[in-house]
């Protein structure tokens, strides 16, 4: 069956009775705006109305409300941020010595203007300026000692090279000559020759440079006789070369040299050469007597050696 109740509506304040009964028996709403009307309103606060923000209808319970689009930040921790200023402080420092190190290779500040020498005795320091020429005006740090060599090398006097960068444009150069140990006679002619056979000069005048003289007869001197005559000779002390007149062999174990004073020196082999050489310089400081001259030091044996 239909229900028999019937809505009812609470008025706004200060309706009464009547009001809810016409409602009733016209079974409409009253029209809006006037007396005992229900109406449904919203209001703003007053911090809302003076452009503040609106509260977070969320936000109810007490929580902070930083506003849409807002991330909370945490100080940074003094470890990573002490990490984070060395590495920035290390890559500042690489850029800055990259600078520095591009500017002093090449820059024109040092270039090389002026090459000193030292160690020369065979050969004259213009010759050695000279062959250096090619390295005016290239900064000091782009030249090698390896370069200063090669350019040398077609001076055979020169036997080692070392080179110092004088900043600001000067290339000290300190030459290492090769030692003559001999003179090997070529017809009229001799060639000065040091340890490895290297011919470092010629001369006619034999008298004039205090070395021996190896002679090979009418014919050349076989490579491994003279190999073995200069080994002998390269071992010897630069007082007892210079008593030497002459060198030979007839084989390569039975090297003789020859004194300036006629007496002869029977050497032997290559071999324990520089026992020898002790041996041969402590004999020679041996008083002569002249009762009793020797003529022959023998060293072949050096550990016992024979004069007679």
């Amino acid at each position: 069956m239909p229900s028999a109740r019937r809505p009812s509506y609470r008025g706004g304040s200060g309706t009464g009775g009547t009001g809810a009964g016409t409602n009733a028996g016209t079974g409409s709403r009253p029209p809006s705006g006037g007396p005992g009307t229900d109406v449904i309103s919203a209001s703003k606060t007053a911090a809302e109305t003076a452009g503040g923000p609106a509260r977070n209808p969320q936000n109810l319970q007490g929580t902070p409300d930083n506003g849409p689009g807002k991330v909370l930040s945490f100080p940074e921790p003094k470890g990573k941020r002490r990490r984070r200023i060395l590495l920035s402080t290390i890559g500042i420092v690489a850029v800055l010595m990259a600078g520095i190190v591009a500017a002093a290779v090449y820059s024109p500040v040092l270039a090389l203007r002026t090459v000193t020498v030292e160690g020369t005795k065979m050969l004259h320091p213009d010759q050695v300026q000279a062959a250096l020429a090619p390295l005016q005006g290239k900064p000091l740090p782009q030249i090698s000692e390896e370069e200063v060599t090669a350019l040398l090398k077609p001076l055979v006097q020169v036997k080692g090279v070392t080179a110092k960068a004088l900043p600001p444009a000067t290339l000290q150069v300190h030459v290492t000559e090769r030692i003559p140990v001999a003179l090997v006679k070529q017809g009229k002619t001799f060639q000065l020759v040091d340890v490895d056979g290297v011919q470092l000069s010629t001369t006619v005048d034999a008298a004039s440079v205090s070395l021996p003289v190896i002679d090979g007869g009418s014919g050349t001197l076989p490579k491994d006789l003279f190999q073995a005559i200069t080994a002998v000779l390269g071992a010897l002390p630069a007082d007892v070369l210079a008593r030497l007149s002459n060198a030979s062999a007839a084989s390569a174990d039975a090297v003789e040299l020859k004194l300036v004073d006629g007496q002869t020196i029977v050497w032997g082999n290559a071999g324990e050469k520089e026992l020898k050489a002790r041996v041969l310089s402590a004999l020679l400081k041996v008083p002569a007597d002249p009762k009793n001259p020797v003529k022959v030091y023998d060293v072949s044996v050096p550990r016992h050696p024979v004069t007679r």
